[in-house]
């Protein structure tokens, strides 16, 4: 059922960027306003990502208005700036059903509206997408169609920007390149990039009189495209020496302009029009504030970026009562590398962003000359900890799983291949709900599993993480991968002994004699409670194994279950290809046992996004999914 509307006097009139397009310039304030109430209105119900939206409102509403949208292509970096947008773009009515099952998709997305032109779910990509769509443009005839790039959100810190950069330096293109500069991404941005943009000058006025001046000199044949480049390059030297500062940009033969309020709509719009049709790759730089237009935002952008449910007069957020319930894994892992950086002074906590939603902050508040931020650059801070480990550091290395996927080959080149002690964990494995298909972990368990020299592991419970990251530590223990969910755990009582885990070896929950259950992860809690529900309604006896490591497997455990069992569930939160289930198919196989092997996990396809206990019943992984496959199995 629809949502009642709220009655925004242009807001509501506004079904496609060709509404707002007709609307006179002087309208556009209010536009924003209103759009910038909808956000708001809208995300104090349904929670989602909050700060980064309300910061790129005016730029939202400049860009569908400047240009010919969807005709003229808008690449978005780092997805969660996109609401405004996707209001804007026909999506008003159903925005309520954002990240809710069936519902309109987090991230923008081009199976769901022609005026997402590109996926965006992980950082800095928008530039190198743009790009190729832009030389597309080009072959294809079409002179007059603009593609624009916006970046920004920290995502400028990311290497794929900056090859985007390098490429776009060189190829012929006509890109426009927008620069949200809001000093943050989740977390306060970091690193020289940042201390850069807050620095950087150069005035718009002056760009105006060289567009002016060189047209001038197009008209009366003294310049051509060869001498304009040439000229261009001493000009930016020219321009640097004399206004005693550097352009990055403009070093790399591309226009830079700005820097512009990002919040003075009327402003944005005038330069977007006068510079669009420009040739060469340009870049304009913008300044905005991210959470913009609430208060409690502004101030603390960092816990405003997804607040959940909150009072949109009072700014309060809505905090559930957790009393009594077991904490979040990643609040387990914070806590637990503060208390083993204490035993040992070798160990040292990386992040690429993500220090508040990994609790790598709680190192940094303890210990901050022992844990680094590297910024949204994930591939970077993989060798990075090698490095570190070359020299006898032991760095603990916390990405989100879906974004380790970046950085897939300095795990092997950088890491894997020297055996060094770099503990990898992998935040957010599993399906991880509303972000969707860009941010479910589901398929670490199959791409790490093929690299030589890793250790491969995936803790039960919290106790299990506990001693998997003491264990993890040891000497010699080599390059060590460690993943688990986002989420609850399931014990209160989560503080336990550090104590070492044998390498290699999982564990017998119960005893069985009919059917053997194996699981990897905390996904075991699901099953151990259909497990019991299917022995009584079925009259079985089911045994239950947690393999505890993907690699190296258990390979005594395995064989005893080869020999003993004839029926064998697999069941895990990552894809069925290469995973757990094919490792124990694969072990099978080569060993001559003949088991019915019958496997659940995510099956080959994209999961949709939506509350995870929906998403483990649309993967038949939940419950009454894994009691639906024990009792087929019976019958067989």
């Amino acid at each position: 059922m629809m949502e009642q509307q709220t009655s925004y006097k242009l807001l509501n009139k506004i079904d496609s960027p060709d509404d707002l397009r007709k609307l006179p310039a002087e309208d556009l304030p209010e536009v924003c306003t209103e759009l910038r109430e909808k956000i708001i209105d809208e995300l104090s119900r349904n929670p989602g990502h909050f700060g980064s939206s309300l910061g790129v409102v005016e730029l939202t509403v400049a860009l569908h208005y400047a240009f010919n949208t969807p005709y003229d292509c808008i690449v978005w970096d780092v997805g969660h700036q996109a609401y405004g947008h996707k209001i804007l773009t026909g999506r008003r009515d159903r925005f309520y059903t954002n990240r809710k099952l069936n519902g309109i998709r987090p991230f923008p997305s081009p199976e769901e509206s022609e005026y997402d032109t590109f996926t965006c779910g992980h950082a800095s990509n928008s530039i190198s997408a743009a790009l190729g769509m832009a030389v597309a443009a080009a072959r294809k005839g079409e002179e007059n169609r603009h593609v624009v790039a916006v970046i920004g959100d920290g995502s400028m810190s990311g290497g794929l920007a900056f090859e985007g950069l390098n490429n776009a330096s060189s190829t012929p293109n006509n890109l426009l390149i927008i620069l949200n500069d809001n000093n943050i991404a989740i977390d306060r941005s970091v690193g020289g990039m940042k201390q850069y943009l807050l620095n950087l000058h150069t005035s718009v006025g002056y760009n105006r009189l060289r567009k002016a001046i060189a047209g001038k000199l197009y008209k009366w044949g003294i310049l051509n495209d060869e001498r304009s480049k040439s000229l261009l390059r001493f000009n930016n030297s020219l321009k640097s020496m004399l206004m005693q500062q550097q352009n990055i940009f403009e070093g790399m033969n591309i226009r830079y302009f700005g820097p512009v309020d990002g919040h003075d709509v009327l402003t944005l719009t005038k330069v977007l029009r006068e510079i669009k049709d420009m040739k060469g790759p340009k870049l304009l730089h913008i300044h905005t504030q991210k959470g913009r237009g609430f208060k409690q935002a502004e101030e603390d952008p960092t816990i405003w970026h997804a607040p959940g449910m909150f009072d949109k007069d009072t700014g309060e957020r809505i905090i559930s009562d957790t009393t009594g319930m077991p904490p979040l894994f990643q609040e387990v892992f914070g806590k637990t590398l503060v208390e083993l950086a204490r035993q040992n002074d070798k160990i040292v906590g990386v992040t690429p962003a993500m220090p508040t939603g990994c609790s790598m902050n709680l190192l940094m508040q303890e210990m901050p000359d022992r844990a680094f931020d590297v910024g949204i650059a994930e591939g970077h801070a993989v060798t990075f900890s090698g490095g570190m480990a070359k020299d006898g550091l032991l760095p603990f290395c916390n990405i989100y799983s879906s974004f380790m996927q970046r950085a897939y080959d300095n795990v092997i080149h950088d890491v894997a291949i020297q055996k060094l002690n770099v503990v990898l964990c992998l935040d957010r494995a599993g399906l991880v709900g509303e972000d969707g298909p860009t941010h479910h972990g589901v398929f670490d368990l199959a791409y790490m599993r093929s690299i030589p020299n890793l250790t491969i592991a995936s803790p039960y419970n919290e106790h299990e993480l506990r001693r998997l990251m003491y264990t993890a530590q040891l000497p010699d223990m080599g390059p060590f991968v460690i993943r688990y969910p986002r989420g609850r755990g399931v014990l209160t009582d989560w503080h336990c002994p550090l104590e070492p885990v044998e390498v290699g070896k999982g564990r017998v929950l119960k005893e069985g004699t009919d059917i053997a259950v194996i699981t990897i992860g905390p996904i075991g809690n699901i099953a151990k409670e259909a497990i019991q529900k299917a022995e009584k309604i079925l009259s079985c006896s089911i045994a239950h194994y947690d393999l505890r490591f993907l690699k190296p497997l258990d390979e005594a455990m395995l064989h005893q279950i080869g020999k003993k069992f004839h029926r064998i569930l697999t069941i895990e939160d990552g894809v069925l290809k290469g995973g757990m289930g094919s490792a124990i198919l694969e072990f099978m196989a080569d060993n001559q046992y003949t088991p019915m092997v019958k496997r659940l996990g995510i099956e080959d396809k994209f999961i949709q996004h939506g509350p995870v206990k929906d998403l483990y019943a649309l993967c038949h992984i939940d419950e009454a999914g894994i009691l639906h496959a024990l009792t087929n199995m019976t019958n067989l």
